[in-house]
């Protein structure tokens, strides 16, 4: 364990505390009060991270595309990321729905049930499959870059990407060798950047359970508990899925990317880990041409703590208010939820937004959403370790099958950056010539 993952630990350990203690001394509206300057110090913390992502993004894709200046090879990773991401949602929701119906968190829940009249105040109107496709395509690449549209970014990196490697050799040489060249200095402002993170997670931690308490989760202990053993189930799946493909290798994936999770975990944002999930793919062997490609298309398609969230989560309303649900239509969910969740990325409070947009199409309270919005964010840190997991998993199973992990040599460099290699120099007149190696 290195020195910043032992501050992270320990930092968020000092959150519990003090925000323990923060609960316990003052009364509520204090509590908030103090509560919201731990807020402020982890907003601080994610804007900066927000700050590198864009450029980072950008800068890693179109040097990798740069150097492979074949769309058909990037048709071929898109192919079989997406294909990795579709079969890895689905193995989500297929164990959520049955560990929901194997542990029955909602039944007998001792709390006092909204009124199924209620609204959860969320904007379901931003979950709409139409509006999402036509979101995906950037209308103005600065406008994209200031909101840290992922997806947008990514579409014209692939243009811009595939545009220098086709002009590398004429006019694009310089171009392409100055967006290489930001790619470390984008990795060196990550660096400062996250030794600010154990301060954030303090923060985040802190401010949680100032206004909190401790208490939330005894409350609703049998439901965040039953829905951590279904986490860890998934867990266990995707790294046998891993180990189909890495074999031993995805132990050490594991053990490289512990930071990020539990960066990701304590922070529940999934853009805080994104740099330190980039470094560990590099430190894992994955070049970094399939890294920038398959990693920013992951953090919008491949989700797989917040699909399995879903699926738990709008079984435990279903339970909670006593409205039995048929295997068949338990099934139709299923499908909804693969189809409608993929157009979460960047919607506010996402997971929440997609139960809360299904709900109503099942007969179910759109009110029960209220029943998990206080210890949300609880859950949300099991989500985002998860998805962090699943990405570097995906990630590398891609990279595997395209034969891009191991150390890149300067052959191979020289080969993606479309410079021939140098020519075997003749033996001098008179030279003796060089011996064959032994058998």
């Amino acid at each position: 364990m290195n020195k910043q993952t032992t501050l992270i630990i320990v930092a968020m350990l000092l959150g519990i505390v003090t925000g323990y203690v923060c609960n316990s001394m003052f009364d509520p509206a204090a509590a908030k009060e103090i509560a919201s300057y731990f807020a402020m110090v982890t907003d601080i913390f994610l804007r900066l991270i927000k700050m590198i992502i864009a450029p980072l993004i950008f800068a890693t894709l179109v040097a990798g595309l740069a150097g492979i200046s074949d769309s058909r090879t990037v048709g071929r990773i898109g192919g079989k990321a997406i294909g990795w991401f579709v079969m890895a949602s689905f193995a989500s929701l297929v164990i959520g729905l049955i560990f929901a119906n194997l542990l029955q968190p909602g039944a007998d829940v001792a709390v006092p049930l909204p009124d199924a009249a209620a609204s959860a105040g969320l904007k379901t109107s931003a979950l709409n499959l139409k509006d999402f496709l036509t979101h995906v395509f950037p209308r103005n690449f600065f406008e994209a870059m200031a909101n840290n549209e992922i997806l947008q970014i990514l579409i014209f990196a692939v243009f811009v990407g595939l545009a220098i490697g086709q002009l590398r050799d004429t006019k694009a040489g310089l171009l392409a060798r100055s967006i290489e060249e930001v790619v470390p200095v984008m990795l060196k402002v990550t660096d400062y950047v996250m030794r600010f993170a154990p301060i954030g997670v303090f923060a985040a931690v802190a401010n949680v359970v100032t206004t909190q308490g401790l208490g939330v989760l005894a409350v609703y202990g049998k439901f965040m508990g039953s829905f951590y053993l279904t986490l860890a189930v998934l867990w266990a799946t995707l790294i046998f899925a891993g180990f189909l493909v890495l074999k031993g290798d995805v132990f050490r994936l594991v053990k490289t990317m512990r930071q990020p999770i539990l960066l990701g975990f304590s922070t529940a944002s999934s853009e805080s880990a994104y740099p330190r999930v980039m470094e560990g793919l590099k430190t894992f062997g994955v070049k970094e041409r399939v890294t920038g490609f398959v990693l920013p298309l992951g953090y919008s398609f491949n989700l797989d703590g917040s699909m399995i969230y879903t699926s738990f989560a709008a079984l435990f309303i279903a339970q909670a208010y006593g409205i039995p649900l048929s295997l068949e239509q338990q099934i139709v969910m299923l499908l909804v939820l693969m189809v409608s969740s993929k157009g979460i990325a960047g919607v506010p409070r996402s997971s929440l937004v997609v139960v809360a947009a299904v709900l109503p199409m099942f007969n179910l309270p759109e009110a029960g959403v209220l029943l998990i919005m206080g210890i949300d964010h609880f859950l949300d840190m099991g989500r985002t370790a998860t998805n962090v997991l699943g990405n570097a998993i995906a990630t590398s199973a891609v990279a595997k099958w395209e034969g891009a992990i191991g150390e890149e040599d300067e052959a191979e460099e020289a080969a993606d950056a479309g410079i021939p290699p140098l020519p075997t120099p003749a033996p001098a007149l008179g030279a003796a010539p060089t011996p064959a190696p032994a058998e």
